[in-house]
């Protein structure tokens, strides 16, 4: 003799079981989670692609300065971190890849400057800060003069590699 056992009433088989919520309404088939949430915030990547590039900019300024040279994988280093930060934490908007490359750009020039300076220094002509801040059209204008070919290929380089890494981070 076998008895049967009556079918749940909500057509879930879980319905009603510990943990339940007894005012919940019963869904006949298992719930999906809910998608992860798109990062679609412009300023705030453009912000971070900003605060990136200040900081690449003294590491690659202080690196070629204290060797007296200029590095081209610093620059793609420089580009891949501003892009990379920007379309982590902007998302996948064309206009942080954009912005990234143009503050890689501005970056890669800083440190430049930084490294005319931290070279000056060294040879004790004046402190980093007075060299750097309260000579900063004198160090502009050496810039200019000294720069050739390979300082805008480096410019170059970071720009094409923040872009990059924009498209990369986002992903």
């Amino acid at each position: 003799m076998s008895q049967s056992v009556p079918p749940p009433q909500s057509g879930n088989p879980f319905a009603g079981g510990p943990g339940a919520d007894p005012g919940a309404q019963p869904h006949p088939y298992p719930q999906a989670p809910a998608p992860a949430p798109t990062r679609n915030n412009i300023a705030l990547g453009l912000l971070a692609a900003f605060g990136a590039a200040l900081i690449a900019a003294g590491a690659y300024g202080g690196i070629g300065g204290a060797i007296e040279r200029e590095i081209g994988y610093a620059a793609v280093g420089v580009g891949l971190l501003v892009g990379f930060v920007a379309g982590k934490v902007g998302g996948r908007n064309p206009v942080l890849a954009v912005g990234a490359a143009a503050f890689s750009a501005g970056a890669v020039y800083l440190g430049q400057l930084v490294a005319i300076a931290v070279v000056f220094s060294k040879l004790g002509e004046a402190s980093f800060a007075e060299i750097f801040f309260e000579n900063f059209a004198e160090l502009a204008d050496l810039w200019k003069t000294a720069a050739d070919g390979m300082t805008y290929v480096f410019l170059a380089i970071g720009a094409v590699t923040a872009f990059a890494g924009a498209k990369k981070g986002s992903a």
